[in-house]
């Protein structure tokens, strides 16, 4: 078989999302592929949409139930097990693809010899084929034969795993398994899917629609949310030691996990979690500082980090009560001066 599409499905029953997410599957050009739909414990009538589905296409389409809830990272290791595809590709089930998106990536690949090949995707708030804003999610300097820059630009700058395909041979030789029970599952493995793969092909296309909601995990913020993100940051430098990458990539993999365990989950809990917990705050600068004690001085972290964030970054670094209080008052003044 070609192609395997694990879509992983937790209660998207409503307003026809999951329908619109599966009709753009069963529609792919590619010859000889499955759709592995892994519905994750849902509540609501996910399942029965996927039963529906399989009914309709027995021969490309497979609905499989988890009886506990395992996350998204779990229902993909679900769909890997049962995957019988040369190549694997992953896909959020409120989101949808052009009809040939599969079939062009594939046929790139197979014509130049890589084992890992994606494309741009664009951002839209409606269920519709209209190109919204392009998200260019690679660059054509990181194609072709993977070396050791190409891999230090594609830690730095990997872009989405759901706009790309696997050689599933990779995938079970690496034990590429996604962390179970937690979000962020591809920030944790990402790294280990791109860099490990020995040839990288990008098509400079949108042909996947990324839609734009208030209930999505990106859109979605608690403190569960923002552990999980640190436990990714965690696990991302776990894989990087595990398969032997560490050592070589440690000034990219400092960076990446500053950004993802650190920065964003800081400004996003301060920004977005209600009842701002000192203890919390407190240990992710600890542990920051534990990990890499000269963060600070990373030359990826002087480049792209902005002023302001650096400048908020050192005073937590300091003080946690101070940062606290000042960031609050910052953020309450430019509530008022938007108002007035």
């Amino acid at each position: 078989m070609k192609l395997s599409i694990i879509v992983p499905v937790y209660n998207m029953a409503a307003d026809g999302k999951l329908e619109y997410c599966l009709d753009s599957l069963v529609a792919q050009t590619v010859e000889d592929y499955e759709i592995i739909a892994v519905d994750d414990c849902s509540t609501d009538d996910s399942l029965g949409i996927l039963r529906e589905y399989e009914a309709r296409y027995p021969d490309r389409f497979r609905a499989i139930h988890s009886e506990v809830n395992l996350h998204q990272g779990g229902a993909k290791n679900i769909g890997i097990r049962a995957a019988k595809g040369d190549w694997i590709g992953f896909i959020d089930s409120d989101d949808w693809i052009t009809p040939d998106m599969y079939e062009k990536l594939i046929r790139r690949a197979e014509e130049t010899g890589a084992d890992l090949a994606g494309c741009d995707y664009c951002l839209t708030e409606e269920h519709s084929m209209r190109v919204g804003q392009v998200v260019c999610n690679n660059r054509r300097a990181q194609s072709g034969v993977l070396d050791r820059e190409k891999r230090r630009s594609l830690i730095l700058d990997g872009g989405s795993l759901v706009v790309k395909i696997f050689r599933r041979s990779m995938i079970l030789e690496k034990g590429l398994w996604f962390p179970e029970n937690i979000f962020y599952e591809d920030n944790a493995l990402g790294n280990s899917y791109l860099i490990l793969a020995k040839h990288f092909e990008y098509v400079e296309e949108p042909m996947y629609y990324y839609y734009q909601h208030a209930s999505s995990t990106v859109h979605t913020v608690s403190v569960n949310r923002c552990e999980d993100r640190c436990t990714a940051g965690r696990l991302m430098l776990e894989e990087a030691r595990r398969h032997g990458y560490f050592e070589e990539y440690r000034t990219e993999l400092e960076y990446s996990f500053t950004l993802l365990f650190y920065v964003n989950t800081l400004f996003t809990y301060m920004a977005g979690v209600k009842g701002t917990r000192y203890g919390f705050v407190h240990r992710l600068g600890k542990e920051m500082r534990e990990t890499f004690p000269d963060f600070a001085k990373n030359p990826y972290y002087q480049e792209r980090t902005p002023a302001e964030e650096k400048k908020l970054i050192g005073m937590q670094q300091r003080s946690t009560l101070f940062f606290i209080c000042y960031y609050k008052l910052l953020w309450a003044y430019r509530r008022w001066k938007k108002r007035h």
